[in-house]
């Protein structure tokens, strides 16, 4: 049997035929980081380090302070406040936090947005900070002013708010 030379245009078909069916999968599975029914308390409780308990506790009043919302776990150890649904042109869709905080054993995360002029500002006041992709890494809460940062998530949560309305994506406090 003879194998059959692709042609450029062949090749192009096969790409376009392979992402068409790679977002019908992504559109009928929908982010794994779901709002659960896990209660924060409970969480924060679970944490094997005191310290990282005790900065769980300031942060869940920090955040709850400067957003005006409650605290509700998504997937097993994201702490976040406010929700948005979301649909992005390939059909994948879902819910998410505007902002939260994870106390993870390494570093805390921190999820707030950078975006605008004023949040970056506050950004570059928190204090001993490291930045990737929508996440702030934090060793230990006495590396960062958190006055600064009770007004950071409450400008991110805005900006959020704002951003994700305007792209016709409904937003809530829970």
């Amino acid at each position: 049997m003879a194998l059959k030379r692709m042609t450029p245009a062949s090749k192009a078909t096969t790409k376009k035929v392979a992402a068409k069916k790679a977002a019908k999968k992504r559109a009928k599975s929908p982010t794994k980081t779901t709002a659960t029914k896990v209660s924060v308390a409970d969480y924060l409780a679970g944490l094997e380090s005191d310290k990282r308990r005790a900065e769980g506790q300031a942060l869940v009043k920090i955040f709850e302070k400067a957003t005006g919302m409650k605290s509700q776990m998504w997937g097993p150890s994201i702490v976040g406040y406010g929700r948005y649904s979301y649909v992005y042109e390939s059909g994948h869709h879902g819910d998410a936090c505007l902002v939260g905080f994870s106390p993870r054993k390494g570093a805390i995360s921190l999820y707030l947005g950078t975006r605008t002029p004023e949040a970056q500002a506050l950004y570059d006041k928190l204090g001993k900070t490291k930045r990737d992709v929508g996440c702030i890494y934090v060793n230990k809460l006495e590396d960062i002013d958190l006055g600064v940062l009770e007004k950071f998530v409450k400008v991110a949560a805005a900006a959020a708010s704002k951003e994700f309305k305007a792209k016709g994506w409904p937003v809530s406090a829970s």
